[in-house]
């Protein structure tokens, strides 16, 4: 058995609940009783709750992935950059334009590399992933325990 109920709606909320009852070809009634029953339901916040858990902890793995990678990469940075100031000598003011000049090749051939390198999806992350995790499986005899 059911019981009748009499509301009013603004005009606006109540030409929405027109129109798409008229989209569905429901009974606004139904509609009505459909989003109450959804807006009254105990279990809607705990749904809701766990959906945006579950968002929340992609987007916290999402940044710790992040993370990494750019850790990672200023760390390759910083290494390259120490080991090419302690290991390239000064040049002479002679020599400066030709190495320059060279210094422009070697940086198109770096970038031309780079643009292939990632067109394929290679990455520096997964490269020292790949090599660092089949050391783990075991500590080794030259690794402090």
């Amino acid at each position: 058995m059911r019981t009748k109920h009499t509301f009013r709606l603004p005009p606006d909320l109540a030409i929405q609940l027109a129109d798409y009852a008229s989209r569905k070809r429901v009974a606004q009634a139904l509609i009505v009783e459909t989003a109450l029953s959804t807006f009254l339901s105990p279990d809607s916040s705990e749904r809701m709750e766990a959906a945006l858990s579950r968002r929340l902890d992609r987007l916290t793995r999402q940044l710790e992935r992040l993370e990494r990678h750019v850790t990672i990469s200023n760390e390759a940075l910083a290494l390259f950059v120490r080991f090419w100031l302690t290991a390239t000598p000064p040049l002479p003011d002679t020599a400066q334009p030709a190495a320059q000049a060279k210094g422009r090749e070697r940086y198109d051939s770096f970038v031309e590399a780079l643009g292939r390198r990632l067109a394929k999806g290679q990455s520096l992350a997964k490269e020292v992933s790949s090599d660092v995790e089949p050391r783990r499986e075991g500590p080794e005899k030259s690794d402090p325990v």
